[in-house]
């Protein structure tokens, strides 16, 4: 999401809403784990996003992502250069390409939200440790999750850790609050101060999902009014989980119960 689409109304929520969200983000975690084997050199994306359809809707769920502001598929699919909204495609994925696949699941009225990087087949040295860099960024970020701290401290720790590594975080994109809405407040951007933004409460339920560049951060969305990518044209990687504040720290709701969260996925 861009930092304008949302409002400043921050929801907190009680024990009903963590298990809605812990359900929820489990399913969504799923279905990431059911598509790793599918993931190879030859698959379309269009591909999984129909494994994924079906998938979705056999556990009683629906895609959050069809017909939202005209959008027709389960997954977004962002490949190499593309920073994130990919549509899913009849195009093959090649042997090297790094891949973000984005899904949200709605079940019982609640939204899962993750994003995850797969590598498609052996992939260079330096896309892998983008990968890396990427998937630490997140987990930097996830540990400041916790009451006092303000939402600023998030975006300080992966800005610090991109920065460190000579990578770059793409600004125009943000993470957002979730629950029975898509997407709500907060804005979660991945840039910041540890004394900026609003304080962190339990309850809060909000994505984390910072986009990493080999290059510079800008981007640009292309002619299709969804897909963004660099303008560069460098590498980018993304993860995403959804989480809620605890009373002592936070809760990620999107693990994967495979114990599958970044890749490499072995085989």
């Amino acid at each position: 999401m861009t930092a304008a689409d949302l409002d400043t109304r921050i929801e907190l929520h009680d024990a009903t809403g963590f298990a809605g969200m812990r359900a929820a983000g489990r399913l969504a975690a799923e279905c990431l784990d059911m598509l790793v084997p599918h993931v190879v050199p030859g698959v379309s994306t269009l591909a999984l996003d129909q494994l994924a359809y079906a998938f979705i809707l056999s556990r009683g769920a629906v895609p959050a992502t069809i017909f939202y502001r005209g959008y027709s598929h389960s997954l977004c699919t962002s490949v190499n250069h593309v920073v994130c909204h990919g549509i899913p495609s009849e195009k093959p994925l090649r042997e090297g390409d790094i891949l973000n696949i984005d899904v949200t699941v709605v079940l019982d009225g609640w939204h899962g939200d993750t994003s995850r990087m797969f590598f498609v087949g052996e992939v260079p040295l330096k896309a892998r440790r983008l990968v890396d860099v990427t998937w630490e960024c997140l987990m930097k970020g996830i540990a400041q999750a916790r009451p006092g701290n303000r939402l600023g401290a998030i975006g300080h720790a992966i800005q610090t850790h991109a920065e460190r590594n000579r990578m770059s975080v793409v600004r125009d994109f943000c993470g957002h609050g979730l629950g029975r809405r898509f997407h709500m407040a907060p804005n979660v951007v991945h840039v910041g101060k540890p004394n900026e933004g609003p304080e962190l409460v339990p309850g809060m339920f909000f994505t984390i999902e910072p986009m990493i560049n080999l290059g510079r951060p800008e981007s640009k969305i292309l002619p299709d009014g969804w897909t963004a990518v660099t303008r560069d044209r460098s590498l980018s990687a993304q993860f995403e989980h959804s989480i809620g504040i605890t009373d002592d720290g936070c809760e990620i709701f999107t693990t994967s119960p495979a114990g599958l969260d970044r890749p490499p996925y072995g085989g």
